[in-house]
């Protein structure tokens, strides 16, 4: 096992953090991880980290869900229903953005569920996913071949490019986001979905809210964050909206953590709040899409 310990942050570059809290691994390992919180610009990630020859081992589990389909247990049985739903949504979102449809590159697609839809809905469509189950999944799912690399998709370009609950996962966060945005197209349209650090949810369950998810997740976005992160980019924010299920879900994963079982009712209260909280202070739901095209 290897350990890496970021100097600087990802965002802004200073080298002043402090901790912010320690969260455990409840998924596989049960191992303890530290998230710091960047002194200049508040950025919070997870610091000391697995790297990336010692990350995949954090994966390997039937519970991680975008990796398996497994449609064992009531959590993993209301995802499926849940993203039926969300996946009808999300082709919406894109069609709007680029009604002409063409070439969309989803990042992570994990089995492969949204870029079926897209197929299906008239999209030209490619995939990059590095984990080789979820990727011979996607494969079956799409009948195309799904890239393992961006040096697969090298020289094409993309109307949209998409990252699902994907960005909070990469290691070389800076560089994959310059790569990324060398494949989209002048015009195209950056779409990123991140759990929000700053959700009454997460406040709510604290070192127990699921999304923190260390060490899989090495970010903790927010709002203010983000846009930092997408000026950095030269990228133009043009709508934040939000993932409304996502509090119920998460609500669900972070009571199991905290109590041991799941607890149907306290989630659903807790979703509850967490979607009237954000609705009244600055839309910051549990989840959030951001929409962004070069300025």
């Amino acid at each position: 096992m290897s350990y890496e310990r970021l100097e600087h942050c990802p965002i802004c570059g200073k080298t002043e953090f402090k901790n912010f809290i320690v969260v455990t691994d409840n998924a596989v390992s049960k191992e303890s991880f530290v998230i710091v919180e960047c002194e200049n610009c508040s950025f919070k990630f997870t610091n000391p980290r697995p790297d990336t020859q010692s990350i995949g081992q954090y994966y390997e589990s039937e519970e991680y869900i975008s990796h398996s389909n497994t449609k064992a247990g009531i959590i993993n049985r209301a995802y499926h229903v849940v993203r039926s739903i969300t996946t009808k949504q999300k082709v919406e979102l894109i069609d709007r953005y680029a009604p002409a449809k063409g070439c969309i590159m989803d990042y992570g697609c994990g089995t492969g569920v949204f870029l079926a839809a897209c197929k299906k809905d008239g999209w030209e469509v490619r995939g990059i996913e590095p984990n080789a189950k979820a990727r011979e999944a996607a494969s079956a799912e799409t009948g195309e071949i799904i890239a393992a690399g961006l040096q697969d998709v090298q020289g094409e370009k993309f109307e949209v490019i998409t990252l699902w609950h994907v960005l909070e996962h990469i290691h070389t966060l800076n560089e994959t986001m310059s790569q990324l945005l060398e494949s989209l197209q002048e015009d195209g349209t950056l779409i990123i979905a991140v759990p929000n650090a700053d959700s009454h949810d997460a406040k709510e369950y604290k070192e127990n809210w699921a999304a923190y998810d260390v060490p899989r997740h090495l970010y903790h976005f927010t709002q203010a964050t983000m846009k930092r992160f997408l000026k950095k980019h030269k990228m133009k924010l043009e709508e934040v909206l939000p993932m409304k299920f996502d509090a119920y879900y998460v609500s669900l994963l972070s009571e199991k953590q905290k109590n041991g079982k799941t607890q149907m009712l306290n989630s659903v209260l807790n979703g509850y709040k967490s979607n009237s909280y954000a609705e009244k202070n600055g839309n910051d739901y549990s989840s959030l899409i951001f929409v962004a095209k070069r300025k």
